[in-house]
C-alpha cells in the first residue's frame, strides 16, 4: 500500500460541543459583568496612575494595591468560601485576569499571586494549610509566589538541584538551593518551593520569615520592570513536615497541573493587553494625520486594525471555551484527586491558549507601535512600555517551543485513541474549511506515523503539528461562538462576528494547507509518492476563496467607530 493511501476514512474531532453548548464571553451574566467592570475600574483608577512609580520598584505601592484588590474580592475569585473566598469559576477568574491585563507590571504580580501563588493551597493543601494561608492570600494581607525555575532548570524545570533532606527526628526538612527569576520575590510573604527529595520532587510551603531565607537583588529586565523578579536563596532552611504541600515525591503533579492553569490565566491576561494595544492603535490612527487625512483612512492601516481585532476574537473565543471545559471538570461530583487527574487531559488546550494568546499579543503590540510610527518608539507613549512588557509572554510559563512540544505530544496520543467523527451531510462555508482542515491534519499525522518520524527529536514536525492543531481549535471555537450568537440574535446583529469568523476560517485553512504541505514533503522521501500526495492536497474541494480585503475594511470601520475592541 502506498503512503498516499494510508489515511483514515474521516478525520477525528477533538471535542463534540454543539454551538448551543459552548461557552462564550457573550454568556456572562450581569453579576459577572459587574465584577468585570469593578476590575476595569480598579486598573484605571488605582493601578494605572502608579505604573511609573511601580516600574521604579515602589514595592510599598504594590503591597497597598494588593490589599485594595483583596478588599474588592479580586484576589479570592477561586478561593473557597470557607476560607474567605468567593468560590467562583475559571471563566470568571479568566475575565478578571483579562481586565487586569491592562495593568502593566502589576498585572503580572497579580496573576502570579492569584494563580500559582494561591491555587496550590486550594487543590493540594491540607485543611490546616488552607485555614492558615488562604484567608491571608485572599485578602492581600499576604502575597504569594511560586518557586520552580533554577539557573540550570528552565524549560527542564523538573530537573531541579534544590534539595530537601528530612532530619533525623523526622520532624522537619532542611532545604538548600537557589530559585531563579521568582516573580513577587521581594514582596511575597510565602513561597511554594519545589525541591528534590530521596522520594522525588516535592512541594514545600516556605515563609519569608523562616531563618535561612533571603532574596537576591532585583533583576534588570527589558520589560515588566515593576514586577519584582529576584532569586530566592535557601540556606539550611528548616521546614516543618506539616509544610509539605501534597505528597512527598509527588511534587511534579503539583507543578504540572498548576502550570497548566497558569498558562490559561496568562492567556487571559494577554487578551486584555491585546485589547489595550488595539485601543491605543485606533485612537492614535484617528488623531494622526498625514497627507491631510487621518491615517486610519488608509486601507493598509485598516488592515492592521482589522487583523488585530480578528485575532483577539479568535483568542478569547478559544480561551473561554477552554476555561469552561475546566469548570466542568471541577464542578463534577468526583473526588478532588480524580478531578485533578482529569485536569491533566487539558494540558494541550491550556498550551494552545498560552501559545496563541501570547503570539496574538506579540503581533498586536508590534502593529500598535508601527501604527504610532516614530512616536511608538518614544517612552512618553504608553505603547512603548506595552511593547516591551509583551515580549516576556512567549517565555513565561514554559516557552512557546516547550508548549508546542506538549501540544504535538498530546495530538499523537489522541490520534491513536480516536475513532473518527463523520461530518454533517450539509456544511456551511466555514465548517467546510474546518472539516478540510481536519482532513489535512489527519494526512499529516498518518504520514508521520507511517514514516516512523520521532517528532520529539525532529521538532520541526512538532512545531507544524502544534500550529495546525492550534489553528483548528481557534477556528472551531469561533465557528461555534458565531453560530450560537446568530441563532440567538440573527445574522444582521452579528454581522461583525460573522465577518471575523469568515476571515479566521479562510485564512486559517490556507495556513494549515501550507503547513500540511511542509509536513508531507518532509515525511515522504519518494518523489512519485510525494507528487501524488501533494496533488491530492491541492485538489481538495475547498470553497472558493473570497475578497477578504473588503470584509477587513468593514471590520476596521466598526472598530474605529467604537474606538476599542467590540463584538
Amino acid at each position: 500500500m502506498g503512503k498516499a493511501e494510508v489515511q483514515r476514512n474521516e478525520p477525528f474531532m477533538f471535542h463534540h460541543e454543539s454551538a448551543a453548548e459552548v461557552f462564550t464571553p457573550d454568556d456572562f451574566n450581569e453579576e459577572e459583568q459587574l465584577i468585570s467592570k469593578t476590575t476595569e475600574l480598579f486598573v484605571r483608577n488605582e493601578v494605572m496612575p502608579l505604573l511609573e512609580s511601580i516600574d521604579q520598584h515602589d514595592h510599598e505601592s504594590v503591597k497597598k494595591l494588593f490589599q485594595k484588590a483583596g478588599n474588592l474580592g479580586l484576589l479570592s475569585i477561586e478561593v473557597p468560601e470557607e476560607y474567605g473566598g468567593l468560590s467562583l469559576n475559571k471563566k470568571l477568574s479568566g475575565l478578571v485576569a483579562e481586565k487586569m491585563g491592562a495593568g502593566g507590571s502589576f498585572s503580572v504580580s497579580f496573576n502570579i499571586h492569584a494563580g500559582v501563588g494561591t491555587l496550590p493551597y486550594i487543590y493540594y493543601g491540607t485543611e490546616e494549610q488552607k485555614q492558615k494561608y488562604l484567608p491571608k492570600l485572599a485578602t492581600g494581607e499576604w502575597i504569594g509566589a511560586y518557586a520552580l525555575t533554577e539557573p540550570n532548570a528552565g524549560s527542564d524545570a523538573l530537573n531541579a538541584k534544590t534539595t530537601a533532606v528530612l532530619n533525623e527526628q523526622g520532624t522537619a526538612w532542611i532545604l538548600n538551593g537557589e530559585k531563579q527569576w521568582i516573580t513577587n520575590a521581594q514582596v511575597a510573604d510565602v513561597y511554594v518551593v519545589f525541591a528534590k527529595t530521596a522520594e522525588g520532587m516535592t512541594a514545600f510551603i516556605v515563609e519569608r520569615s523562616f531563618k535561612g531565607v533571603s532574596i537576591g537583588p532585583e533583576e534588570k529586565k527589558m520589560g515588566i520592570k515593576g514586577s519584582s523578579t529576584a532569586t530566592l536563596i535557601l540556606e539550611d532552611v528548616t521546614i516543618p513536615v506539616e509544610n509539605v504541600l501534597g505528597k512527598v515525591g509527588k511534587g511534579h503533579h503539583v507543578a504540572l497541573n498548576i502550570l497548566n492553569m497558569a498558562r490559561l490565566k496568562l492567556a487571559f491576561s494577554n487578551i486584555g493587553t491585546s485589547k489595550q494595544a488595539l485601543m491605543l492603535a485606533v485612537n492614535h490612527a484617528k488623531q494622526r494625520k498625514q497627507f491631510d487625512r487621518p491615517i486610519i483612512s488608509f486601507s493598509m492601516i485598516q488592515e492592521k486594525i482589522a487583523d488585530m481585532a480578528i485575532s483577539i476574537y479568535g483568542a478569547e473565543s478559544a480561551a473561554y471555551r477552554t476555561a469552561d471545559s475546566l469548570d466542568h471538570v471541577f464542578d463534577s461530583a468526583d473526588p478532588l484527586n480524580e478531578r485533578l487527574k482529569k485536569l491533566a487531559n487539558y494540558a494541550s488546550e491550556c498550551a494552545i491558549n498560552k501559545v496563541n494568546c501570547s503570539e496574538v499579543l506579540d503581533r498586536a503590540a508590534d502593529e500598535a507601535v508601527q501604527i504610532h510610527g516614530g512616536y511608538g518608539y518614544m517612552q512618553e507613549y504608553e505603547v512603548e512600555r506595552l511593547y516591551r512588557d509583551a515580549r516576556i509572554s512567549r517565555i513565561f510559563e514554559g516557552t512557546n517551543e516547550i508548549n508546542r512540544l506538549t501540544i504535538a505530544k498530546f495530538l499523537m496520543k489522541e490520534m491513536q485513541q480516536n475513532s473518527g467523527t463523520k461530518p454533517e451531510t450539509s456544511l456551511s462555508r466555514n465548517r467546510q474549511f474546518l472539516y478540510l482542515s481536519y482532513q489535512l491534519l489527519n494526512k499529516s499525522l498518518n504520514a508521520l506515523i507511517y514514516s516512523n518520524i520521532d517528532i520529539q527529536q525532529e521538532q520541526e514536525y512538532s512545531r507544524l503539528l502544534a500550529d495546525i492543531k492550534k489553528g483548528i481549535y481557534v477556528m472551531e471555537s469561533v465557528v461555534m461562538r458565531t453560530e450560537k450568537a446568530i441563532q440567538k440574535n440573527g445574522k444582521e446583529k452579528e454581522r461583525l462576528k460573522e465577518m471575523m469568523t469568515n476571515v479566521i476560517c479562510e485564512e486559517g485553512f490556507r495556513k494549515i494547507k501550507e503547513m500540511t504541505v511542509s509536513v508531507l514533503s518532509g515525511a515522504e522521501s519518494d518523489e512519485t509518492e510525494r507528487k501524488l500526495i501533494l496533488e491530492e492536497i491541492h485538489s481538495l474541494p475547498a470553497p472558493l476563496f473570497s475578497d477578504l480585503f473588503i470584509q477587513k475594511r468593514e471590520i476596521a470601520e466598526i472598530i474605529a467607530d467604537h474606538e476599542k475592541y467590540i463584538v
